[in-house]
């Protein structure tokens, strides 16, 4: 059996992910390949770095500790100038590099010990990019490099940005017939309408509705694969707010850990895929 693990775009819910590894690797369930758009992205590298518990616990100090201003550096007034100066961005890329930093050491993504598929979206083109060698850290910012917020990176002559621009749940990209089991960790998708806060949320929130729906699209077009979609989380946190980080692990790690033991893997039923999303 070969099994892929796809790993959702999701902001500051990318916590989320680590308490569903964390009881995927307990049950001894693990990867062959990784697969991952954005904040997806940075968790699978980490995981690809070191594939194992003790990688995943590593993982989890990180998300623990994390705040807004790790990821945010220079707070209102920083995100005011550059919108007064005109700037392509709101925040410097600084402090999210030095979050990749802390998640993996490997520079090269040929290095990894697993192989690994990124997903960024050329800014020129449109195109969806799959970065599969290269530099790992010029990779994962380009995938999380969300419009308008942080700065677009050039790589082989594109321009990227976040990937969950095209595609939030890159599950297509795991449909080859050598893969036997996909486990899908979708923490995307925003706050409800009633949670819309700032212009970000609205943004973010819009982008959402046409990823999910391409989303299951791709999901029930598929009759080959045993496909899992992991429970997540509800979090009602805005974009920029990394506080209560470990409570949405604990939860996670909770429903993920009871769904693998209750359904023993049950395969998801075509017809009932609406529900389950949008629940």
């Amino acid at each position: 059996m070969k099994r892929a693990f796809v790993l959702s775009g999701g902001a500051n819910m990318g916590c989320a992910q680590v308490g569903m590894l964390k009881a995927l690797f307990e049950h001894n369930i693990t990867p062959d390949i990784l697969i991952g758009t954005s904040v997806g992205a940075l968790n699978a590298a980490a995981v690809a770095s070191n594939p194992t518990l003790e990688g995943v616990a590593e993982l989890e100090e990180l998300w623990r500790s994390l705040t807004s201003g790790d990821i945010f550096p220079g707070g209102t007034l920083t995100r005011a100038w550059n919108i007064v100066k005109r700037g392509a961005f709101l925040v410097d890329n600084t402090g999210l590099a030095k979050v990749i930093e802390r998640a993996t050491s490997i520079r090269t993504i040929e290095d990894l010990q697993l192989p690994i598929r990124i997903v960024a979206c050329d800014l020129k083109t449109g195109e969806e990019i799959v970065l599969c060698r290269g530099p790992l850290k010029e990779a994962l910012l380009a995938s999380a490099a969300l419009p308008g917020v942080f700065p677009p990176i050039t790589h082989d002559d594109r321009i990227l940005v976040d990937g969950g621009v095209v595609d939030a749940v890159p599950i297509w990209h795991a449909l080859s017939d050598d893969i036997d089991e996909i486990f899908i960790l979708n923490v995307s998708g925003g706050g409800l309408l009633k949670n819309l806060r700032t212009p970000l949320d609205v943004m973010t929130r819009s982008f959402s509705i046409s990823r999910t729906l391409r989303f299951d699209i791709e999901l029930r077009n598929d009759h080959k694969h045993d496909i899992y979609v992991l429970p997540k989380p509800t979090d009602k946190r805005e974009l920029y707010d990394f506080n209560d980080s470990g409570r949405l692990i604990d939860e996670a790690y909770k429903q993920t850990y009871a769904y693998l033991d209750e359904n023993r893997l049950p395969k998801i039923k075509k017809k009932s895929i609406f529900a389950k999303l949008f629940k």
